[in-house]
């Protein structure tokens, strides 16, 4: 894939304190990239070097081909920046603030009325367009901001925290929506400590600990960091032990491991250790189905983001 946002031995100091040392990553084009890290990592620094709102001490970076040191305006065109904590003008209308922006960004008035509408209906807030931005919910002015971004129509959206301090339901709702603006053909470079949202909406995740980007990749090969092999969870409704002793001796099986959570009143488990690919689960199933053994699901477990952050943090101090 193309790579749209690179950074390279990125360093920031503030004092004596390194808030971040030697980081490089690489966003490619096209996807949603889980910046991932407690609070203190970071990660808001990084953010504010990308969007040239903060010179490194030192390393590089690249947005869309713009250099970060050298070519600062071409960045800014390239991005629409969502910060943690963001300004909204509460006494103007919901529509006026999106005008006011796309003035800001030189668009006549013909096109910015007909952005304003396509924005909200995007965003879902055509039938708040009349009302003043102060009489929204937090979730309400979180995607009025998102939607602020997106007036200039960039290819790289850059977001701080866009789901901290929302409810279930409005979290639920960004998140829908990062969806869509994927979907539309931005990347989408986020913030976040939440790791629920990044197993939820991410392709590609990137971890940041003490300053130091410590693991990035897609989900599937952060899950390969701490499990090499593939783990299948095999539901039966009896004859545990046949299972086991059919799986013994099958080629690519590791190890068959029986969960604690086996009750014999209720449906039982088998969890195995499996180093084929596709197919060759493809073929196991039919293997233990051929064999007669009451299957009731046959199914691929992840590990968990949080499995993932503690064993690739696991022993660096702040």
């Amino acid at each position: 894939m193309t790579t749209i946002i690179e950074s390279r031995n990125l360093t920031r100091r503030y004092g004596r304190r390194l808030a971040v040392t030697d980081l490089s990553l690489t966003v490619p084009a096209g996807s949603i990239y889980g910046f991932v890290g407690p609070n203190g990592a970071g990660k808001t620094t990084t953010m504010r070097i990308i969007t040239t709102l903060l010179r490194p001490n030192a390393g590089e970076a690249w947005v869309a081909g713009h250099s970060i040191l050298h070519d600062q305006r071409g960045v800014r065109r390239a991005i629409g920046y969502m910060p943690d904590f963001f300004g909204v003008y509460d006494d103007m209308k919901v529509w006026e603030y999106l005008d006011f922006f796309g003035a800001c960004y030189g668009l006549p008035p013909h096109k910015r009325a007909t952005l304003t509408n396509d924005l909200l209906e995007l965003v879902d807030l055509t039938h708040r367009r009349d009302d003043l931005v102060d009489s929204l919910s937090r979730g309400m002015k979180q995607r009025l901001c998102l939607a602020r971004t997106l007036v200039h129509d960039p290819p790289v959206l850059i977001l701080d925290e866009p789901a901290s301090g929302l409810d279930p339901r409005a979290r639920v709702e960004i998140r829908e929506l990062l969806r869509e603006l994927q979907r539309l053909g931005k990347t989408i470079f986020f913030s976040t400590h939440i790791l629920s949202d990044v197993t939820e909406i991410c392709t590609h995740v990137g971890i940041i600990e003490a300053g130091r980007l410590v693991a990035q990749g897609t989900l599937e090969e952060m899950h390969r960091l701490i499990a090499p092999h593939r783990r299948l969870r095999l539901t039966l409704l009896g004859a545990i032990d046949t299972a086991a002793q059919c799986l013994e001796n099958y080629p690519g099986v590791v190890a068959v491991h029986f969960p604690e959570t086996n009750n014999p009143t209720s449906h039982l488990f088998l969890e195995i250790d499996f180093s084929g690919d596709d197919e060759a689960i493809s073929a196991l199933l039919k293997h233990l189905v051929n064999s007669n053994l009451p299957v009731l699901r046959f199914e691929e477990t992840l590990h968990n983001v949080e499995e993932v952050f503690m064993h690739v943090t696991k022993g660096i101090v702040s």
